[in-house]
């Protein structure tokens, strides 16, 4: 049975043995949390919403069996989330609007606020939003003159081991900005945060650009699966 047809409402009841686990794993989360569930069960209320009647644990072990945990499965392409049998539009879009609402909050720490006394929260973000992308992004972060955050913008999409950065779009766009400062992040999929010579090239590209411009580059950051690596604490910048 397809995704479609068990998500349409359909005449009967829903059988009691998927009502009571689907109750029982309900209260569990309101009474311990996400701390008190294991990751496939997390990711099984979420799936309840878009597959009302049939039991979701064989698509949530699916799922977890072929990305490996439940970040990675909310962050999953759709293309590769497709992949997996029992997975349609009713599935992806709830793990979107997860996904989608993770990301806000983890923005919403950071946005207009001094960030570089808050670095730790700026990780955060950082790792929530690229950590587990399958292919390399290439982010700015533009501070004013007090260090705040005013914008956070994709610059550039690649490939799984090359993203194409243009260090005088950068800059232009600091102008328009007005911003006095910027930071750059990109994100390595193969989880490895350790800069590669094209990466270090790219940086003192952009510092050039910037410092031309009297702009601060305050840092790169290249964020890994579990951890990142700064340009300026290792003495690249």
């Amino acid at each position: 049975m397809d995704e479609a047809t068990s998500a349409t409402p359909i005449a009967g009841k829903q059988p009691s043995y998927i009502a009571d686990h689907r109750k029982r794993l309900r209260a569990r989360f309101m009474t311990g949390g996400a701390a008190a569930m294991p990751d496939y069960e997390l990711l099984e209320l979420v799936l309840f919403r878009a597959i009302p009647r049939r039991d979701v644990k064989p698509l949530a072990r699916d799922l977890m069996d072929r990305f490996g945990d439940f970040n990675r499965v909310i962050t999953a392409s759709h293309a590769r989330l497709r992949d997996i049998s029992g997975v349609g539009d009713a599935v992806i879009t709830e793990l979107k609007i997860v996904e989608a609402a993770a990301h806000r909050m983890a923005r919403s720490k950071v946005m207009q606020t001094q960030i570089l006394s808050s670095w730790d929260a700026l990780l955060d973000y950082c790792h929530t939003t690229m950590a587990h992308r399958e292919t390399e992004q290439f982010r700015v972060l533009y501070l004013d003159r007090k260090n705040v955050l005013i914008g956070d913008e994709e610059q550039a999409k690649g490939t799984v081991d090359h993203v194409p950065v243009y260090p005088r779009e950068v800059a232009k766009r600091a102008l328009e900005l007005n911003a006095s400062a910027v930071i750059l992040v990109h994100n390595h999929p193969s989880g490895d945060p350790t800069p590669s010579p094209s990466d270090i090239d790219m940086t003192q590209r952009v510092k050039n650009a910037c410092d031309a411009l009297g702009i601060t580059l305050h840092d790169h950051l290249i964020i890994g699966k579990s951890q990142e690596l700064s340009f300026r604490a290792t003495g690249h910048l």
